[in-house]
């Protein structure tokens, strides 16, 4: 009978051994450390869109505030409706949820030079992307605008 030849050649002298060779403590890691990884990284990952989502619904709601103080800065409209349009703005360009979220105010002000302005504030916060937060992020926003004559 012919002599049997090892599919796999002995390991050499100072080789790493393989993977069935391993200490018997190490078996296994791999698994954990690519959970204590991919934790980390999903964690990063929701951190970077949640500061996304609150960077865009703050841009949104100051240039909703804004439009909303040229609406009632208009000759033929009432310096208080300003308010309700930045609400309505808000809802058409992210939710009715972040609109909801919101208390909008708009008063008429003299500033020093003796003009007459609109001013819409808005107060509120960004929904968290994972609910169980709360309000953790509060937007606080100015829009001015220069009255008409009548």
């Amino acid at each position: 009978m012919a002599e049997e030849v090892p599919l796999c050649p002995p390991p050499l002298a100072g080789s790493p051994p393989g993977p069935a060779e391993g200490p018997p403590g190490e078996r296994g890691a791999a698994v954990v450390e690519f959970v204590f990884v991919s934790v980390l990284v999903v964690v990063l990952l929701l951190a970077v869109l949640q500061v996304a989502v609150y960077v865009h619904v703050r841009n949104v709601v100051t240039a909703s505030a804004q439009e909303g103080a040229r609406y009632a800065a208009n000759a033929d409209v009432d310096s208080s409706a300003g308010a309700d349009h930045t609400v309505a703005v808000v809802a058409r360009a992210t939710s009715v949820q972040t609109a909801e979220g919101l208390v909008c105010s708009s008063v008429e002000d003299v500033d020093g030079s003796g003009l007459v302005l609109v001013v819409v504030r808005c107060s509120g916060s960004v929904p968290p992307l994972l609910a169980g937060l709360g309000n953790l992020l509060p937007v606080e926003v100015t829009g001015r605008a220069v009255k008409e004559a009548a």
